[in-house]
């Protein structure tokens, strides 16, 4: 297999036919699969889709039973498919297939993600302001610039899609998850177009929660294998602080005879020792579980290579 596309669909019946037969123009000889992932469409999607299924035999559909968000979809459209080459693109036609080739020919040249950048985005201002802002924060903390990470259209090798595991809002992160595990990322401009159809299912709610994700990124990709690292420098900052707030009141106290029983800062210095000792307690607790865990994957991989070196 040569190309798979995985395309998450939800209340998208107007676009399907025209979608599905642009992505045909672009695709040329090449040996493919298309897999529309239904995200609970409340529509006649469903419906389309099967009529598209009957006349071209390399598409498949996933059908969910109720929206369960794009990276559900994305995930299982990821675990299905086959291509060497894999594409993600919106089924709204604001991405447009005639940029497949372009996709194909920067992976052709090295590279593992390429990322689409809608340079002269259509959307209301709203919409393109919060992107900038998210993207610009974004692109600080991974160090990773890009212009367009929510971009729906990207191609990637298949190893980067089975390597990594999205959920939530994750999709949005998909190429910082990408850097983490060391892959080659480039971004390309590509043509959007207005929606002609529908209505954009990304509110303000969907933005907040992708950067409450940045925290579950942050974490899984440069605390994962030491998270006593991110808890226990914190730790370590507030229990100082906590110890000098209270070694500067025992000082107080003992050569100076001041009463402490209505001094708050003394409250305060106890509370941050505390709290201190609580996130390198959690820090450790996290090593310990991290340890644990590859201990145990160990042991299962010595496990299964002794069962496989058994003769007959």
């Amino acid at each position: 297999m040569d190309l798979s596309f995985v395309i998450p669909v939800y209340n998208e019946e107007k676009t399907l036919k025209e979608l599905h037969q642009k992505m045909l123009e672009n695709i040329g000889n090449k040996n493919y699969e298309i897999i529309f992932i239904d995200d609970g469409s409340n529509d006649n999607s469903y419906n389309i889709l099967q009529r598209i299924v009957r006349e071209d035999e390399n598409v498949k559909i996933i059908k969910f039973r109720r929206n369960f968000g794009k990276s559900a979809a994305l995930q299982i459209g990821f675990d299905k498919a086959k291509g060497d080459i894999v594409f993600t693109l919106d089924a709204d036609l604001q991405d447009d297939p005639d940029e497949i080739p372009r996709f194909i020919k920067k992976i052709n040249e090295g590279y593992d993600l390429v990322a689409g950048w809608k340079k002269h985005r259509k959307d209301p201002i709203t919409k393109k302001i919060s992107s900038k802002i998210f993207n610009l924060i974004t692109s600080i903390i991974f160090r990773l610039k890009l212009h367009d990470y929510n971009c729906g259209f990207k191609a990637y090798r298949n190893e980067v899609i089975k390597s990594i595991h999205i959920y939530g809002e994750l999709h949005r992160y998909i190429p910082a998850l990408a850097k983490a595990k060391g892959y080659k990322i480039c971004e390309i401009p590509i043509k959007h177009h207005k929606r002609r159809f529908g209505r954009s299912k990304y509110g303000l709610e969907r933005f907040t929660r992708g950067f409450l994700d940045l925290l579950t990124v942050t974490m899984i990709t440069k605390y994962e294998r030491s998270p006593l690292y991110l808890f226990g420098i914190g730790g370590l900052i507030i229990s100082f602080i906590g110890f000098i707030v209270t070694l500067y009141l025992s000082i107080a106290k003992i050569f100076f005879g001041m009463p402490l029983s209505n001094r708050p800062l003394l409250f305060l210095g106890v509370l941050l020792i505390v709290v201190g000792v609580q996130l390198i307690s959690i820090g450790l607790l996290g090593e310990m579980i991290v340890y644990t865990s590859k201990r145990e994957g160990k042991n299962k991989e010595k496990e299964i290579n002794h069962k496989n070196s058994k003769p007959g």
